[in-house]
């Protein structure tokens, strides 16, 4: 038989060694250690959560996002209903036609519009009518519109005739036309031209020729003098009215688009300069003009200048009118 006293230490002994482990206040390390990134990542879990603020923030882009697609598939949707179709085109031809007169001008605004006017009415309108230099001289203008637009044509001029096709308004506009006594394009045959040196000073020699100028078709005078040189067309012995008025630019977009140096065309009658004007790349279809003092022979010079040492291909196209 073992002694009480000796079972009692030994239990004792026993007991301090689980005290010793386990039941001292506190953890053992790598149970602290465990705790403590437990913890960690809790507090960070908690802190990657997005708050109010966050969910605006990512809310705010999404909704616009949605709304600008939304809106695109609307306009897309839309785009061309204000546009008249073909039966409107047809409606409205058969108006112009049943009261077109030869000579009438006629014009579609805006401007985006010509072509499909030119499908429907283009048998009536020649090339000198679509390439002319303004509308001064036709008494009548028949004008093809939608969404409000109007055509420069139409200024100064009166509606005797309106109606409209689904969207597609159709006006003729009459007005006093222009007596035109002298057109420099149709007399450039008879035209002399100078200085006369021993190399010309045109790069190419003058002609009348169609050209683009201002993203429209012109018949013009077609001058290319060479850098920083003048060339003259010369005209003797022509009818002068009350004014003279021509417009100027310069043609072919990619000369324009490469070679960024002006011109300028000086306009002198009996020796005197008359008009003088400036144009660069941007400038389009320049419009000029000087009273005159009529007569039945006069000499007029129209001096075309490529302004610079590095004005190359300047494609100087003039058109003008001795008017009453």
């Amino acid at each position: 038989m073992v002694p009480f006293a000796v079972l009692t230490v030994a239990g004792s002994q026993r007991d301090d060694r689980r005290l010793d482990h386990d039941d001292v206040p506190g953890d053992r390390p790598d149970v602290a250690a465990e705790k403590s990134q437990r913890s960690s990542r809790g507090a960070a879990a908690s802190s990657d959560r997005p708050g109010p603020r966050q969910w605006l923030a990512c809310l705010v882009p999404a909704l616009s996002l949605l709304l600008a697609a939304t809106w695109e598939m609307w306009a897309a949707s839309t785009a061309g209903r204000d546009v008249p179709g073909s039966s409107a085109w047809q409606r409205a031809q058969a108006a112009v036609r049943a009261r077109y007169q030869p000579g009438d001008l006629i014009v579609v605004a805006p401007p985006w519009l010509d072509p499909v006017g030119r499908q429907y009415l283009g048998d009536l309108i020649p090339i000198d009518m679509a390439a002319r230099m303004d509308d001064a001289r036709y008494g009548t203008v028949w004008e093809l519109a939608i969404r409000g637009a109007e055509a420069p044509e139409s200024r100064g001029r009166r509606t005797d005739f309106a109606a409209e096709f689904d969207g597609l308004s159709v006006r003729r506009l009459v007005g006093r036309p222009a007596e035109v006594v002298t057109d420099f394009v149709a007399a450039f045959v008879g035209a002399e031209f100078g200085p006369l040196a021993a190399r010309p000073s045109w790069a190419v020699k003058p002609a009348v020729v169609l050209e683009e100028v201002g993203f429209a078709p012109r018949r013009c005078v077609r001058v290319e003098p060479r850098p920083d040189r003048t060339v003259e067309i010369i005209y003797r012995g022509v009818a002068l009215g009350t004014e003279l008025v021509g417009h100027v630019g310069l043609a072919d977009v990619f000369t324009r688009r490469a070679i960024r140096d002006p011109g300028r065309l000086d306009v002198y009658i009996e020796g005197e300069k008359v008009a003088s004007v400036q144009f660069g790349v941007d400038d389009g279809w320049v419009r000029f003009a000087a009273h005159t003092r009529p007569t039945r022979r006069a000499d007029v010079v129209f001096a075309a200048t490529a302004v610079g040492q590095r004005a190359r291909k300047r494609l100087v196209c003039f058109a003008a009118e001795a008017r009453t």
